[in-house]
């Protein structure tokens, strides 16, 4: 389990997804999300396991892949991962590999439907 080391606001603003988020309201995720350094090789989701957390990558590279497409894209600082799971209710759609050592922070089910859900309302 990570430890919780709070990300920060500064680092939220980044997060593209993120932007539409109420200052009091990215100020409380920031306060929720859990840091959690990933060494590089390590997997941080695995396709098809069940999704419980939504992450943001603070720094590094992580690498997405599906069955049979292989790479799909590279994540760098300011993306966001794990909320298709999250939304839809459904397995992870693909496996996410820190490349080079990261640096991400997560949020729980709970916390995603109260604070990041409604971004996802007119998608």
């Amino acid at each position: 389990m990570p430890r919780h080391v709070p990300a920060t606001v500064h680092e939220l603003t980044r997060v593209g997804l993120l932007s539409g988020l109420p200052g009091d309201d990215l100020a409380t995720l920031a306060g929720r999300l859990e840091r959690e350094e990933i060494a590089a090789g390590e997997t941080v989701v695995r396709e098809g396991e069940p999704g419980d957390r939504f992450y943001v990558v603070l720094s590094g590279l992580l690498n997405v892949t599906q069955e049979g497409l292989g790479e799909r894209r590279m994540l760098r600082p300011g993306d966001a991962f794990g909320e298709v799971a999250l939304a839809m209710g459904i397995p992870r759609t693909a496996s996410v590999r820190a490349v080079t050592p990261a640096v991400v922070a997560s949020c729980d089910q709970a916390t995603f439907d109260e604070l990041l859900r409604p971004l996802f309302a007119d998608e």
